[in-house]
């Protein structure tokens, strides 16, 4: 048969008898799977059936170390506009065609070396074989969860066949990833080989399967019913559901979906066991979480693919970096950096304190499990990459220097005043300020062009975000620059004007500070802080407080207090746990009480006691009136970023609520929850607060929204949008 091709496919024979069929997405970095590069599979493999020679067929990819990343989310995003009698035939159509993998008279072997993810990871799993290389990017996974859904195309009926039921829960309802070592311990891989030696030993597999004549029974066992007894299938599924509560918290309605689909289909075959799987894909998609989840991908999407500044600008390499100040701040980033193999010369006053650091740091790194904060997967040496800076002067060669020192104006300008003299005409200084004007600090320097915010969020480690502060003078190559480098080093950086407590604060202060009205207007701490975690919170406002520390709360809270009065109220609560000794976590007291090494508080009774004087209890308060308060302030302040061009787009507030705050994904962002409610309903639901004071009053963006009916993601290109389903 001679080579040909298709528009995403490459077939070729390195023998007259064994194909090999490289998938090659056109004008993508990375390959997927729709329904049309599918459609020309299943007419590839007609070309194969028709062929009395072909007695294999090994699938790789046409992109080195990239096998395949999933379904097109795109083409996903654009069916949810399409009746659910279109999806189901489409589905049904994409399984039967991967089913055709497993079914044909020649072995079929997926020679995987990178990602295979999602619908990648279920066409490897429809190959009688598995050959993975053990190049550091290789990683099997079903991600399918996090986007709301279930595998579609039969992953939930083949992959427990080829694992074990236990195994295939871990991996698609707790969407736990497997490198190319344990996938076979698992079973999962029939063959793990080096990156050079992938196809051949893919070829070799075919040919061993040839000629043991082990085929047909391989096949017949993952075509049949599961052999799992009743009691351990029992065990598991109650297992595995605490398992899915413990880390979704009742929030990814689809990783119970999945649960329930592989326990169910235990005694089918493996054909029912796909229908099924169908069945439940479709119900899913379009769902609210569902949509929500998408929105969230197509955040990240676009934050990686924003330009950020217009015109012809371009963004400098960075290839060395300088930390000024050992602390927790200047640790984490400077591990950051070492993770991504880019050398950091760190620099302290305290020659202990860097002593110190160099040791902490290089605990950081290895701390840090294999993908954190955009790993590469690579090992990372410190030899060579980490320095001690003898002083300020020593950082005359780094092309970035990022001050972290304490949260004081005066210290921050005493060091760039003997820092900025030894600095070259290109380098960047950026400050890791999370309250301070970026454009108040930039007025002792000569050179404020080249000066920015770049304020990272602690743990720096699990902390993608970065949000990147543009002083009144900082210049588009320097925030271009800083953007490209937060990128480089696995960030997610969202670019905003300088403003009183930039975005991220600016969006929390309100939320903390309401939930303080709300304690002197009788609501109980323990309420406060449940309704926040029903809404979908990591933490409720008052246990983040003590996470945070009262007095490191008070102190960083006294900026917006000063900047917005009108709104924002110095009250008492935090002055008196401060005078008694209650900082939280780190005192042992605070709103809770907390045991030794304990993380969770205990409810105190002694904290009502404390706060009595200053409580005006008149009435019950309700759930709905604690969340609405909650979350109504924080959403008129997003509104008021946007009127004053604070913000340029709606995206990176939705992305800095959820990646900064732990806004829940499953909302799909704070802007794109509030599109589920619509501006007139906000305007409606603001309206029994409005005797609280300016912070419950509509402001003028949110009315002119609707009057004219408009959502806030309206001004974002249709190709890349989804609509909201309705509130949660």
């Amino acid at each position: 048969m001679p080579d040909i091709g298709s528009t995403c496919w490459r077939l070729s024979f390195p023998f007259p008898e064994i194909a090999l069929l490289l998938l090659d997405t056109p004008g993508k970095s990375v390959n997927l799977l729709d329904a049309e590069s599918l459609a020309e599979l299943d007419q590839i493999l007609d070309r194969l059936d028709a062929s009395s020679e072909v007695s294999g067929l090994v699938i790789a990819s046409g992109k080195p170390g990239k096998f395949l990343a999933g379904a097109d989310i795109h083409a996903l995003r654009r069916s949810i506009d399409d009746d659910q009698s279109t999806v189901r035939d489409r589905m049904i159509g994409c399984q039967a065609t991967l089913r055709r993998l497993s079914s044909g008279r020649y072995v079929t072997v997926a020679a995987v070396d990178g990602v295979c993810l999602g619908g990648g990871a279920e066409l490897a799993c429809w190959c009688d074989r598995r050959v993975l290389s053990t190049g550091a990017a290789t990683q099997i996974g079903f991600p399918e969860v996090q986007l709301g859904l279930i595998p579609g195309w039969g992953g939930t009926a083949r992959l427990p066949r080829l694992v074990g039921l236990d195994h295939a829960v871990e991996m698609i309802a707790l969407d736990r990833r497997t490198g190319a070592e344990d996938a076979g311990a698992l079973g999962l891989a029939d063959e793990v080989v080096p990156p050079g030696q992938l196809i051949d030993a893919a070829i070799a597999v075919v040919r061993h399967d040839l000629d043991s004549g082990r085929l047909p029974t391989h096949r017949q066992r993952l075509s049949g019913p599961m052999a799992v007894g009743e009691e351990e299938a029992q065990f598991l599924s109650e297992s595995a559901a605490r398992a899915i509560d413990e880390k979704w918290h009742g929030r990814q309605p689809a990783a119970t979906v999945a649960l329930r689909l592989l326990m169910e289909n235990v005694e089918a075959d493996a054909a029912k066991a796909s229908c099924s799987a169908v069945e439940a894909f479709v119900e899913l998609l379009g769902s609210h979480v569902n949509v929500s989840l998408l929105n969230v991908y197509l955040l990240r999407e676009h934050n990686k693919r924003d330009a950020v500044v217009s015109g012809e600008v371009t963004a400098r390499r960075i290839e060395r970096v300088g930390i000024v100040g050992a602390g927790i701040m200047g640790i984490g980033v400077a591990a950051a950096h070492l993770r991504h193999h880019v050398p950091v010369r760190l620099a302290d006053a305290s020659d202990e304190a860097l002593s110190r650091a160099v040791v902490e740091v290089l605990e950081e790194i290895a701390a840090a499990p294999p993908g954190v904060g955009g790993d590469t997967g690579e090992a990372v040496n410190p030899v060579g990459l980490l320095e001690r800076a003898a002083s300020v002067a020593s950082l005359a060669d780094c092309d970035l220097v990022v001050e972290t020192v304490v949260e004081t104006a005066e210290v921050k300008r005493r060091i760039y005043e003997q820092l900025e003299p030894h600095l070259s005409p290109q380098t960047v200084l950026v400050s890791n300020t999370s309250t301070i004007p970026i454009s108040s600090l930039a007025r002792s320097l000569k050179h404020p062009d080249r000066f920015c915010g770049m304020h990272y969020f602690n743990p720096v480690r699990h902390m993608r975000l970065v949000e990147v502060i543009r002083g009144d003078l900082t210049s588009d190559a320097t925030v271009a620059t800083v953007v490209d480098h937060a990128k480089r080093i696995g960030k997610m950086p969202i670019v905003v004007h300088d403003s009183p407590g930039f975005l991220v604060n600016r969006l929390l202060s309100p939320y903390l500070n309401e939930s303080l009205e709300l304690l002197i207007a009788g609501a109980a701490v323990t309420d406060i802080d449940l309704a926040a975690e029903q809404f979908g919170m990591p933490l409720g406002p008052l246990a983040l407080y003590d996470l945070v520390g009262v007095d490191t709360s008070f102190y960083a809270g006294r900026t917006l207090w000063e900047a917005f009065p009108d709104r924002i109220a110095a009250l008492p609560v935090l002055p008196a746990l401060f005078r008694k000794g209650r900082l939280g976590r780190k005192s042992g007291e605070g709103f809770y009480r907390y045991e030794p090494g304990s993380k969770r508080g205990e409810p105190d009774p002694r904290v009502a006691e404390l706060l009595e004087p200053y409580v005006r209890r008149t009435r019950e308060i309700s759930e709905q009136e604690i969340t609405r308060r909650l979350f109504l302030p924080m959403l008129l302040e997003a509104t008021r970023l946007l009127e004053s061009g604070v913000v340029r787009d709606v995206r990176d507030i939705d992305l800095g609520m959820i990646y900064g705050l732990g806004f829940p994904a499953e909302r799909g962002g704070l802007l794109f929850w509030a599109d589920s409610l619509g501006a007139a309903r906000i305007v409606t639901m603001l309206e029994p607060y409005a005797g609280l004071g300016s912070r419950f009053q509509p402001t003028a963006f949110l009315l002119d929204m609707a009057a004219h009916g408009r959502r806030f993601y309206d001004n974002v290109p249709a190709e890349v949008r989804v609509h909201p389903r309705g509130s949660l």
